[in-house]
């Protein structure tokens, strides 16, 4: 296996930067659509439910039966194989992880900051912009790292559609049956959910506010 690393060392580069640039590409979309989802059913409870079963009915949906099911639906538009199902895909899987973070978080901020922001006139918007979202930022963040990590491992199965990524060395070693390849191509993957859940759990230690650090360590 490292003798195979050594000698296709530029090839893993460029996989793994599409791996990555496929899963970043995905989950920035999916937090686009989750965290003002979250948001807003954190306003509007009776939603909640209903949202967060819709999200985790999809999250229950075997990704190679997704990919199927969308394979017909995208050809229509010439994009049925590749990237474009693969992206679509992580965004509907990374739903659950986001929105449940999200929501989740704004319910469990302190009611008395809220009060004490209304107390001083801040109006819905301001209170949500600068008291509610940034105490809940670790958790929301704590939501992306869950759905990186995932879509990490979901791209390696996407290349059985079309899609980039490390899932080429672990497809190529099955079909020819070449086990320091599989071997490789699984050590590649799991090194890459391991340093980007490094990075998102280091930014989400930094943007915890001090009280709730010592809170942390106390525990």
């Amino acid at each position: 296996m490292i003798e195979f690393l050594i000698n296709n060392w530029h090839q893993a580069l460029v996989l793994a930067g599409e791996h990555l640039f496929i899963v970043l590409v995905a989950t920035s979309l999916a937090a686009a659509i989750g965290i003002p989802l979250g948001i807003l059913i954190s306003t509007k409870e009776d939603w909640a439910p209903v949202v967060i079963n819709v999200a985790n009915i999809i999250m229950t949906i075997p990704s190679i039966a997704l990919f199927g099911i969308m394979l017909p639906l995208l050809s229509i538009f010439n994009a049925g194989l590749g990237t474009v199902p693969v992206v679509i895909a992580l965004i509907l899987y990374s739903q659950l992880p986001i929105i449940r973070n999200t929501y989740t978080a704004i319910q469990n901020i302190d009611p008395a900051v809220v009060d004490s922001a209304k107390g001083i006139g801040l109006s819905t918007w301001r209170r949500l912009i600068e008291v509610e979202l940034p105490l809940a930022l670790p958790v929301i963040i704590a939501g992306l790292r869950i759905a990186i990590v995932m879509n990490i491992g979901i791209v390696t199965i996407a290349v059985y559609v079309g899609a980039g990524g490390l899932g080429k060395f672990i497809q190529r070693g099955i079909d020819q049956v070449y086990e320091e390849q599989i071997m490789a191509g699984a050590l590649l993957v799991a090194l890459l959910a391991i340093v980007v859940e490094a990075l998102l759990y280091g930014v989400e230690y930094l943007v915890t506010p001090a009280g709730l650090k010592e809170g942390q360590q106390h525990d």
